[in-house]
């Protein structure tokens, strides 16, 4: 089931969060670098667990990574991790505190290289799913298929993020 049929189903404020996100987030293209890093952040988070958890914490995650501020989070030591270890606020697992720091510090050498984020993305357009998978492996810490899947429908590098027909899909076209 897509997510624009899953949302259907759904009912009161879990309705409401998601059908924000839908209808106002995913798939839209996104230019600010930081909001890209921050969407990495999100989707690296979720491995594991259901997207509405990630939804509901995305606010404690755009706080404890500096609104995902790509220098800020790239000169994070072994204070910062700690903080944000002991924030229940977030996800609290190591490893994706570790990739998001040091992704943070691959974005900023791909800005230096290409210019910004986006347009290293834009640099390896179009390409199947498989390639984009091999190049994320290849590049950033704690991605794999679902993950880079994930990333690149919600910013609207893959298709499939609307179904044929949903009004924010539309939205996108224009």
């Amino acid at each position: 089931m897509s997510y624009c049929e899953s949302i259907k189903q759904m009912e009161g404020e879990r309705k409401l969060l998601h059908q924000n996100y839908h209808d106002n987030f995913y798939g839209f293209p996104i230019h600010d670098d930081n909001e890209l890093f921050g969407r990495l952040i999100m989707e690296i988070n979720q491995a594991g667990l259901n997207w509405e958890t990630i939804l509901k914490k995305e606010q404690n995650f755009r706080q404890a990574y500096n609104n995902f501020n790509i220098k800020k989070v790239a000169n994070y030591g072994e204070a910062d991790r700690a903080r944000l270890m002991a924030d229940a606020g977030i996800i609290r697992n190591r490893l994706k505190i570790n990739a998001a720091i040091e992704n943070a510090k691959t974005i900023l050498n791909l800005q230096q290289e290409y210019g910004s984020f986006e347009k290293w993305l834009a640099s390896h357009q179009p390409q199947p799913l498989v390639s984009w998978v091999k190049l994320f492996k290849q590049t950033f810490k704690f991605t794999g298929g679902e993950i880079v899947n994930e990333f690149l429908m919600s910013i609207g590098y893959l298709d499939g993020a609307h179904d044929e027909g949903c009004g924010a899909g539309k939205r996108i076209l224009k």
